[in-house]
C-alpha cells in the first residue's frame, strides 16, 4: 500500500514537472517542485507509522531527591515481573497472552512491569551473535512496548542477565572465546574484557536507539519505558573487593546516559552489603553475601544511577529459619535499605523482585499473603512519610496456560484471591497518596469499592 502510493504520486509529479519544462523551454523554479515533493512524501510517505495514535501527553518519570515524580506529582509504584513478554510476542499465536497480562496488570491498578529486553544466543535470540540481531524478535519487543503503552503500563527493561538463562554474561564470554579474542573463559571476564565491553556497548546502543516499528518512536524517546536496568543480579565473585564490578557499572552507566538522558537508570542489584560495609554482618543474611563482588551502598552511589534496586528472597537465603523468622528478617532488610536511601544515598529505592517459593518444606498458601502484606505495608508507610521506599515488584505473574514458563514463585494472580485482593488494595492506597484516583477512570472504579 505504502509503495503503491509513493509510485502513484511520483508518476503524477513527474507529469506535472514535464508540463512545467515543456512549451517555451522555460524551467520553473526547481525549489518549488522539491518543496511539493517533500510535502507530499511527508503527508503520505509512512502510513504505517502514522496509523498509531499520537502522544497523549505521556511524560517521562523523573527523580527528585528520594522520590519519583510524574507530571509534578510524587509517584509510588505497585508493579510486577513478567520476564517472558518479548519471547511470547515473537509468534502471533502467543501474543494474546502478552496483551492479556498487561491488561490484567492495569485492571489491578499496577503501573510498572519489569521484563527482559535481552535474549542473547539460543532460541528466538534477539542478539544472535555480537552486533547481529533478529528483526523478528526486535519487532516482538516493539510490540511489548506498544501494548504496554496502550494499557497504561510502564516498563522497567533489563539489558543483560548475570545468570545463564537467556544467554547472560556467559554467552558474551563464549562469543569472545569462540572468536579467539577472549582474555579468559571465566564468566566474570564479562566485566573486565575490553572486547566484551565493546560487545555490550554495541548492544546497548542498538537497543536504546531502536525505532519502534509500531509507534515510530525511538526507545530512548519513549516515556512508556519507566527505566533501564543495567544487569539482573550482578555478581563478580572472582573479585570480592568489588572493584571490578564497580568499574564496569561506572563505565556502563555513563555510556547509557550519554545516549539517553530521558530515562531513569538502575543497576539490578540484589542489595547485599560489601566487605567494607558496617552492615555486612548486621543486615546481610550470612557471611557469603559480602563476598559476591557487589556492594549496595558503593554501587548505588554512582552518579548516573538514579535509583537503588533490591531483591527479597529470605526463603532462599535462609534454610534453617521458620517462616515467621524470615518474615521478621524481611522487615529488617527493607527498613535498612530505605534508611540507607533516606539518609545516605538520597535516592529512591525499588524492591524490584520479591517472592516466596511454594516449594519450601513448610509452605502454606497463606504465607504468601502474610509476607507480601508485610512488604507492601513497609512501602506504604514510607510513601506516607514521603520517604525513599518508592515501590515493589512481585516475582512473578502469568496468565493461564503458561505452567512451563513459571517457577516456584510464579502465579496467575486471579487464581489466588487473597493475593489479588491485596494487590488491588495496595494500588488504591498508593494512588490515594498521589491524589490520582479522579484522573484515572479505571482506578476510580477500582478503588471506590475499597474505601
Amino acid at each position: 500500500m505504502k509503495k503503491d502510493l509513493r509510485s502513484h504520486w511520483s508518476i503524477s509529479l513527474l507529469t506535472i514537472y514535464r508540463k512545467m519544462v515543456s512549451g517555451n523551454g522555460m524551467l520553473y523554479p526547481i525549489l518549488g517542485f522539491a518543496s511539493c515533493v517533500a510535502f507530499i512524501y511527508m503527508s503520505f510517505g509512512d502510513l504505517k507509522l502514522s496509523s498509531f495514535p499520537k502522544e497523549r501527553g505521556l511524560s517521562f518519570v523523573e527523580r527528585n531527591g528520594t522520590q519519583f515524580f510524574l507530571d509534578g506529582k510524587p509517584l509510588y509504584v505497585n508493579g510486577w515481573n513478567s520476564y517472558w513478554l518479548m519471547g511470547h510476542s515473537v509468534e502471533e499465536n502467543t501474543r494474546p497472552k502478552v496483551s492479556a497480562m498487561l491488561q490484567a496488570g492495569a485492571k489491578m491498578g499496577l503501573t510498572v512491569c519489569r521484563t527482559w529486553a535481552f535474549n542473547d544466543g539460543g532460541y528466538n535470540a534477539l542478539q544472535i551473535s555480537p552486533g547481529q540481531f533478529d528483526d523478528r524478535v526486535f519487532k516482538a519487543l516493539d510490540y511489548v512496548i506498544a501494548e504496554a503503552r496502550k494499557h497504561g503500563i510502564r516498563l522497567l527493561l533489563s539489558l543483560v542477565n548475570n545468570l545463564q538463562p537467556y544467554g547472560g554474561k556467559t554467552q558474551y564470554v563464549n562469543w569472545a572465546w569462540q572468536e579467539g579474542i577472549g582474555l579468559s573463559s571465566s564468566n566474570d571476564s564479562f566485566f573486565y574484557d575490553p572486547s566484551i565491553r565493546k560487545y555490550f556497548k554495541n548492544y546497548v546502543l542498538t537497543v536504546l536507539t531502536r525505532k519502534n516499528t509500531i509507534t515510530g518512536i525511538e526507545y530512548r524517546n519513549d516515556p512508556t519505558i519507566f527505566a533501564w536496568e543495567l544487569i539482573n543480579e550482578p555478581r563478580c565473585m572472582t573479585d570480592p573487593s568489588g572493584d571490578t564490578l564497580q568499574d564496569w557499572l561506572e563505565e556502563m552507566s555513563a555510556f547509557i546516559k550519554s545516549i539517553d538522558k530521558n530515562h531513569l537508570l538502575t543497576i539490578g542489584l540484589e542489595g547485599f552489603y560489601g566487605p567494607k560495609s558496617p552492615k555486612k554482618k548486621s543486615v546481610n543474611p550470612e557471611e557469603w553475601a559480602s563476598v559476591l563482588g557487589s556492594d549496595f551502598i558503593r554501587n548505588s552511589n554512582i552518579t548516573h544511577v538514579d535509583f537503588a534496586s533490591v531483591h527479597i528472597y529470605a526463603d532462599q537465603w535462609f534454610h534453617h529459619l521458620g517462616f515467621e523468622e524470615k518474615r521478621v528478617y524481611v522487615s529488617k532488610w527493607m527498613r535498612s535499605h530505605i534508611e540507607d536511601c533516606d539518609q545516605e544515598l538520597k535516592k529512591p529505592v525499588m524492591f524490584t523482585e520479591y517472592g516466596l517459593s511454594d516449594q519450601n518444606k513448610d509452605y502454606q498458601p497463606s504465607q504468601r499473603e502474610q509476607l507480601y502484606r508485610t512488604i507492601l505495608d513497609i512501602i506504604y508507610k514510607s510513601a506516607k512519610k514521603k520517604g525513599s521506599g518508592a515501590g515493589a515488584l512481585v516475582w512473578q505473574f502469568f496468565v493461564e496456560g503458561m505452567a512451563e514458563y513459571s517457577d516456584d514463585f510464579g502465579m496467575v494472580p486471579w487464581e489466588s484471591p487473597q493475593i489479588y485482593k491485596l494487590t488491588v488494595e495496595h494500588s488504591c492506597r498508593l494512588t490515594r497518596i498521589q491524589g490520582l484516583i479522579q484522573e484515572n477512570e479505571n482506578l476510580k472504579q477500582l478503588c471506590s469499592k475499597r474505601k
